[in-house]
């Protein structure tokens, strides 16, 4: 009876590897889509990009289909849809951190396979130049020196500037003012007006400011430095061991996708980003390029959705 069994466990499997296969060799007979977030963003040019590549290497259309507001709206429409690797999700690090705010009609976890993280966007942690510091060390120095009188501007609830600016708050142990910004360029006019002592914000928003001397550069939120900010160092490095925070822009497909697809994406989406002229392209762009494997994408977002979950609910994040 135990040796029956077996076999038939065995027979399973291997007609499941055998449809897995077959799929994957017919992959894919028609167009494919790329749902990803509001025409014109970052996102947006991302997938773009990405689809034209996939066209060429697919031998079959990809195409972007746009849906605006906030991520839940893109993410539904993948989540629901058949998993046979032909409408795919283009969007960042908030699908899986929205769901700590807020209840979302998906699980990140449970409704997706992941194809790879593709892009990572750092933050640089910028000051006023008439703010006397020049470190992060003396810019928490300063701020535990006068508890509550400090401000910095920020985006809205789990926006990379706004959980860079939590995550520094929390592990300085400082007490700072946020005031927050419905979008990027209001946060950085802030700053740039005198209005708030500092901010965290994207290098090719602010770079040009600090090349210019309007503002003063500390340091980069990514673990490693950074290509888009060559010399500048990282916040670990300057006095908060440990600390990391980056945007993170990924591409999935719906749970249950055959591994054999999900591994063809895989590998075409990095043979693109691994180009060197997609690598000069990209860091121009303001993003690096990343290319991991499904395992390896699957097991960061765990990491980041612990390290956010509790950011969010220690912080009593709500949003806006």
């Amino acid at each position: 009876m135990l040796r029956l069994r077996f076999v038939v466990s065995v027979s399973v499997c291997m007609i499941a590897l055998g449809v897995s296969m077959a799929a994957g060799q017919d992959y894919p007979n028609k167009p494919v889509r790329i749902i990803t977030s509001a025409a014109g963003g970052g996102a947006d040019l991302m997938a773009r990009l990405i689809a034209q590549a996939l066209t060429g290497s697919l031998g079959q259309q990809v195409v972007v289909e746009n849906r605006g507001g906030v991520a839940s709206i893109a993410a539904q429409a993948v989540a629901k849809a058949p998993p046979d690797g032909y409408t795919l999700l283009y969007y960042g690090s908030s699908v899986w951190v929205l769901p700590f705010l807020e209840k979302t009609p998906y699980d990140p976890v449970k409704d997706f396979s992941p194809i790879t993280w593709v892009v990572s966007l750092p933050n640089v942690l910028v000051v006023h130049p008439s703010l006397p510091v020049k470190s992060v060390k003396e810019l928490i120095a300063l701020a535990k020196a006068r508890p509550g009188v400090l401000n910095y501007s920020s985006g809205t609830s789990g926006t990379g500037s706004q959980l860079a600016s939590e995550l520094f708050r929390t592990m300085a142990g400082v007490d700072i003012v946020a005031i927050p910004f419905r979008g990027a360029g209001p946060a950085r006019n802030s700053l740039l007006a005198g209005e708030v002592e500092f901010t965290f914000a994207t290098p090719n928003t602010v770079m040009p400011y600090v090349q210019s001397g309007r503002l003063r550069a500390l340091a980069v939120t990514s673990a490693q430095p950074s290509a888009l900010v060559p010399g500048l160092p990282t916040m670990a490095a300057s006095g908060l061991p440990g600390y990391e925070s980056v945007s993170i822009n990924a591409m999935f497909a719906p749970a249950g996708t055959p591994a054999a697809i999900i591994s063809r994406l895989n590998q075409e989406i990095a043979r693109y980003l691994k180009r060197a002229d997609t690598k000069e392209r990209l860091l121009n762009m303001g993003v690096e390029p990343v290319a991991n494997t499904p395992e390896e994408f699957a097991a960061a977002m765990k990491i980041d959705m612990a390290k956010m979950g509790k950011l969010i609910k220690g912080a009593g994040l709500r949003p806006n």
